[in-house]
């Protein structure tokens, strides 16, 4: 039977229990250790303060997006036609080519003065079988090397699908001063072969039309080399040798 007499003391700590002293008697935290200041002071995290999003900003945004779709889409859908056109219409260059060439009242003095006159015969030809072409600001020139030894403009024309148009260039030279290599390379072919090589460019303006369709004004290049006309030493005329030469074509 326990001993009243061993009950503790009103006012003493109560026995350690397990070793540990046991928690002061004025507080109800059950440990030694006062709680962390958190225990007392608790706080909550709320993030950063909320902002209403502004109305015109987001209409800016969604103005640009539709506007940058409606330029991508009206640029494949540009492509898609374009390619579609071209699918069916096929467009070619046009092909010239030289069918003549005279020379006549050739002299070339000893000082380097030369005086000729070109008459050159040119088939332009339409390869294309849905498109009509339209030439304008068409020039014509005589070359030897790379030195012009005359120039004319030519009459505009047109030429339907699948044409060929002929037509003659008439060329002169009046006592046009030349290079001193210039004139000693005329006369050392002519004193050599008794031929002279001559070049003919063309520079134009050309136009597609289809229909309704009609494409921009291009400039069309035309160059026909390689022209051996039979002029000897002693000679003031000849013509081309070799029959027709075709010309390169390009834009």
């Amino acid at each position: 039977m326990a001993d009243p007499n061993n009950r503790p003391v009103t006012g003493y700590p109560a026995p350690a229990t397990n070793g540990h002293p046991p928690p002061p008697s004025n507080t109800s935290y059950p440990y030694a250790a006062p709680p962390p200041a958190a225990y007392y002071n608790q706080q909550y995290y709320t993030g950063p303060a909320y902002h209403q999003p502004d109305p015109d900003a987001i209409r800016r945004a969604t103005f640009l997006r539709r506007l940058f779709a409606f330029i991508i889409a009206g640029v494949i859908i540009l492509g898609t036609i374009l390619f579609i056109i071209w699918l069916v219409l096929r467009p070619r260059l046009p092909e010239f080519r030289v069918d003549s060439l005279s020379v006549s009242n050739f002299n070339l003095s000893s000082s380097t003065l030369v005086s000729a006159d070109f008459d050159v015969k040119i088939t332009a030809r339409n390869p294309n079988g849905k498109i009509t072409l339209f030439y304008d600001n068409v020039e014509a020139a005589v070359y030897f090397k790379n030195f012009q030894l005359s120039q004319t403009t030519l009459p505009p024309f047109s030429q339907g699908k699948k044409n060929e148009t002929s037509f003659t260039a008439e060329l002169a030279a009046v006592k046009a001063y030349l290079d001193g290599d210039i004139a000693n390379g005329i006369n050392g072919e002519r004193g050599k072969s008794g031929n002279v090589v001559l070049n003919v460019r063309m520079l134009m303006e050309v136009r597609f039309k289809a229909g309704a369709w009609k494409a921009r004004r291009r400039y069309l290049k035309a160059f026909c080399g390689d022209l051996s006309v039979g002029i000897s030493a002693n000679a003031s005329n000849g013509t081309l040798t070799g029959g027709p030469r075709q010309c390169r074509v390009g834009l």
